[in-house]
Parts: structure tokens; sequence; C-alpha cells
């Protein structure tokens, strides 16, 4: 398990409706939490500006935007995301998407993530889809892609970390959505664990959002997942 700081391992999703809204729940949490994932529906409602002021107040950002276009679009759209100041950004975990966002955080320290299969899919969404395979084998292909291509890290399920983890190693950072504290509800994630289970199975990072942002004391709820991150971690 590489030397993370427990509270840098809980990553807060602002997956809120407005700047104004997301700045208030900055507020509430306060220094519990050093980590934020800013994504597609705060970007669009003005989020961008708030990748730099997080990153210049000492907060670590997550830009969420899993990037999927012709490879052009892709290295260009990485190199104004490397300008922001974020610590991690996604892309689809296809092989020129891949290799197009590896060219384009050239020598900066943004790190790019590649997104396996989303968490609210299962094998009946896949198959509906057109593909000729269950979510854990298509996640562990595109895994030895990424491996291979050389990007920083993948997203991926719970359910999959452990087996990803033997699959890749140390060589790539494993970040999980679908993370539930005990007593949370699923919502619209199909292959969730508890923070605790997470850790256990072998993630690096978890990514938290409604259990947290929903919550009446969204602090109490963010040092909980600290404290029961801490607590596997020993």
């Amino acid at each position: 398990m590489s030397k993370i700081d427990p509270r840098d391992r809980m990553i807060v999703a602002l997956d809120l409706p407005s700047v104004t809204d997301a700045q208030a729940m900055i507020g509430k949490l306060g220094g519990s939490v050093t980590f934020y994932k800013i994504g597609m529906e705060l970007v669009y409602a003005g989020g961008l500006d708030l990748v730099r002021q997080l990153s210049s107040n000492g907060k670590k950002v997550f830009l969420d935007l899993k990037l999927h276009d012709i490879p052009n679009t892709v290295e260009k759209a990485t190199q104004r995301v490397a300008d922001l100041g974020a610590t991690f950004l996604t892309v689809h975990a296809f092989p020129q998407t891949m290799k197009a966002a590896l060219k384009g955080k050239g020598s900066s320290s943004l790190q790019i993530l590649g997104v396996t299969v989303m968490t609210s899919y299962d094998d009946s969404d896949l198959i509906e889809a057109g593909y000729a395979m269950g979510v854990r084998d298509l996640v562990a292909h595109r895994a030895q892609q990424a491996k291979i291509i050389g990007i920083d890290g993948l997203i991926l399920s719970p359910e999959e970390v452990g087996s990803m983890r033997a699959l890749v190693g140390s060589s790539l950072t494993l970040i999980t959505p679908g993370i539930r504290p005990k007593g949370s509800e699923k919502g619209d994630q199909k292959r969730v664990m508890t923070p605790g289970e997470a850790i256990s199975a072998g993630a690096d990072y978890l990514v938290i959002g409604r259990p947290i942002t929903s919550a009446g004391d969204p602090e109490a709820v963010a040092n909980a997942v600290v404290d029961e991150i801490s607590s596997v971690l020993g």
C-alpha cells in the first residue's frame, strides 16, 4: 500500500448544481477534506474557476471530465487542464484517448486516469451496448492496455480493485467511486463497497459524494470516513 495520508485518500465529489452550492459545502467541510472532485455538472455551471481557486488554496482537485474524442482534441484539452493546477484528470480508457491525454499532459504534474467501466454499469448494460465481454473481463482488458500505454491510474469499481491490483501491481494508482459508508443508500451505483472494504481490497483513493454532501453533518461523516480508512491502514 502506497504511503498516502489517510485524509488525502478521501476525495469528496462536489456533484452540486452551482459553484455557490459547492463553495458552501467546502465551507462546511473545512479542514476535514483535502481533496475534491469536480465533474461535468459543476464544470458546466462555471466550475473551472473553482479548480484554480481550490488549487491555489492548497487543496487537491480531481477533474472528472471523462474525455473521449479524436486524439488531437483530447491532447489539446489535456494541455489546457494541465494549466489549471488539477491533480487528476479522467479520460475514457480507449487506447487512442489514453495515448493522446498522456501526450497532452507533457511534463506537467497532472495525472491521467482511465475510466474502465462506469460503476453504474453491470454485465447486462454492456450486453445492451454491444460488448462481447462482461464487466470484469473488460476492466482487465483496459487495465492491461493502460499499464502498457503508461498512464497514471485507473477508475474502477471497488469490486474490481483486488483483482486489478493483482494484475497491475503497484504500477497504477487505483481510484474507486461507488463508495458507500455503512447505512448509506446505493443510489444509481451497482457495484459498491464501504470505505474500509475498498481500502482493504487495494484502492489508493476513494471518491465519495452524496453520502457526505447530503448528510446533515457533512464534516462529521467525512471525519468518520477518514477514521475508517486510518483504522484499516493501522
